[in-house]
């Protein structure tokens, strides 16, 4: 699914230049489960933003789906992103002025669904997630964990091939943090790739294959049994 190779990503000041990807490569096979780990400033986050295609590359190689995307302008990024990519952050990234549902419908308006299948795929989708009984609720009425559901809802309700979560269970307790890394297993199991960065090794023994960063290159890679 994807193939990364050479990909390099720096910042630049009039006095400093930073290098936060340092011709990093590998690659992710359809299906699989990848935790990225790696101290703060390492480029784990930097390299999410590249893969979801909120950010460009300054060198290298990216194929998702076969696609050669490091060259691609902002707005086919974004039509291959929104189609196929759902997002999960530490912070929940909800819309505090709209509800449960409305947060959860909101990427199927971008892409342009109709209101009665819109309607049917949230609800089936809130099921899922068992917060259904708090559609009506906004994000500020939802405790911690619930208001992960709901992100976590709000990122599969357009089927995405790719799930990339940052942090997924950074401000949660560990109950509520057990309970989203059982989700992203659900979800895993069902077919999706996930790419998850964490500091948790706890959340990362859920993946199936752990690529540790130093310096914005890769420096060990452990397959999980």
């Amino acid at each position: 699914m994807i193939t990364i190779k050479d990909l390099e990503k720096y910042y630049s000041t009039d006095e400093v230049r930073t290098i936060a990807l340092n011709k990093l490569s590998f690659s992710v096979n359809e299906g699989e489960f990848v935790a990225i780990m790696g101290p703060s400033g390492c480029g784990k986050s930097t390299l999410l933003n590249i893969i979801g295609m909120l950010d460009d590359c300054d060198g290298g190689s990216y194929e998702f789906k076969g696609h050669e995307v490091s060259n691609y302008n902002e707005r086919k990024r974004a039509n291959l992103r929104k189609h196929n990519i759902g997002f999960v952050f530490q912070s929940f990234n909800l819309i505090d002025e709209l509800t449960v549902y409305e947060n959860v419908e909101l990427p199927l308006i971008y892409t342009g669904v109709k209101p009665a299948e819109r309607k049917k795929r949230v609800e089936e989708v809130l099921e899922k997630m068992q917060i259904m009984h708090r559609r009506k609720h906004f994000p500020q009425q939802l405790s911690g964990g619930q208001q992960q559901r709901v992100a976590v809802a709000r990122a599969v309700v357009n089927n995405p091939t790719l799930i990339l979560a940052d942090e997924p269970t950074g401000n949660l307790d560990s109950s509520n943090g057990n309970e989203v890394m059982d989700l992203l297993t659900e979800l895993n199991e069902g077919g999706t790739t996930i790419i998850m960065v964490t500091h948790s090794e706890h959340d990362a023994k859920y993946s199936h294959r752990i690529i540790r960063m130093l310096d914005g290159q890769k420096v060990t890679e452990n397959v999980l049994a």
